[in-house]
């Protein structure tokens, strides 16, 4: 059996506000401390049917960035619930939205292909 970590370390102002996030994973391939503006994380409680979110952001993560950053946070999603289920309609249906949520914040994005 392998044990593979991913740690993440969260620098605050004073204030308790983000201004760094710095992400490790044994199993990354790269080495050291790798920094992002965003993080959105989900844990699923089996013993409570329930999910468990950290979702973060620096302060000077531009709103353009998060809007982009939630167009392929939904078009990976979608992605995953096929892997996943199988439902091979419901991430078709999951991917559209995706497309329809980009045209409504104004991304030019490439839209995946179902």
């Amino acid at each position: 059996m392998k044990t593979s970590e991913i740690t993440i370390k969260v620098i605050t102002d004073e204030n308790h506000l983000p201004e760094q996030l710095k992400w490790q994973a044994t199993d990354s391939g790269m080495s050291g401390e790798n920094e992002c503006k965003s993080l959105m994380l989900a844990l699923w409680d089996s013993e409570n049917q329930n999910t468990l979110k950290i979702d973060l952001w620096t302060k000077d993560m531009k709103v353009d960035e998060m809007k982009l950053f939630f167009y392929q946070t939904l078009v990976s999603l979608s992605a995953t619930l096929e892997r996943a289920t199988g439902e091979t309609s419901a991430a078709a249906d999951l991917r559209e939205f995706s497309n329809h949520l980009a045209k409504k914040l104004d991304l030019e994005v490439t839209p995946p292909k179902s």
